[in-house]
């Protein structure tokens, strides 16, 4: 496979991965260090077996790891740097919710225009 199109495969995957709400607010929780399953339910809202079924995802696309003490069980992101991607990411929502928020004004101006003047 060209290197190309395995790159491409291979991010498809981690995208798909990020695809779920819950999934990339665990890995904002995650960016300042480790939480648990119960800290993440009660921050996220949702039950102990949705949080669970999402870190177990996020786990096997390496993307966390765990580290036991006793029986707790405490989460990290493996590349801190995908919090801040994620981040990133927020660039382009206010990019486009600027140009949106521009194109709703300019649809509403035109409108009074047209409905005015006819």
């Amino acid at each position: 496979m060209p290197t190309r199109a395995f790159v491409s495969k291979e991010l498809a995957k981690l995208l798909g991965v990020l695809s779920h709400p819950h999934r990339i607010r665990i890995i904002e929780e995650l960016r300042d260090g480790e939480r648990d399953v119960n800290s993440l339910q009660s921050v996220l809202g949702v039950s102990h077996s949705g949080v669970s079924q999402h870190l177990s995802l996020l786990r096997s696309h390496r993307l966390v790891e765990e580290r036991r003490e006793g029986r707790h069980v405490f989460y990290h992101l493996s590349q801190p740097a995908l919090a801040r991607w994620l981040t990133g990411g927020l660039d382009f929502l206010e990019g486009s919710a600027t140009q949106v928020s521009e194109l709703r004004d300019a649809v509403e101006a035109t409108k009074s225009l047209w409905t005015t003047s006819g």
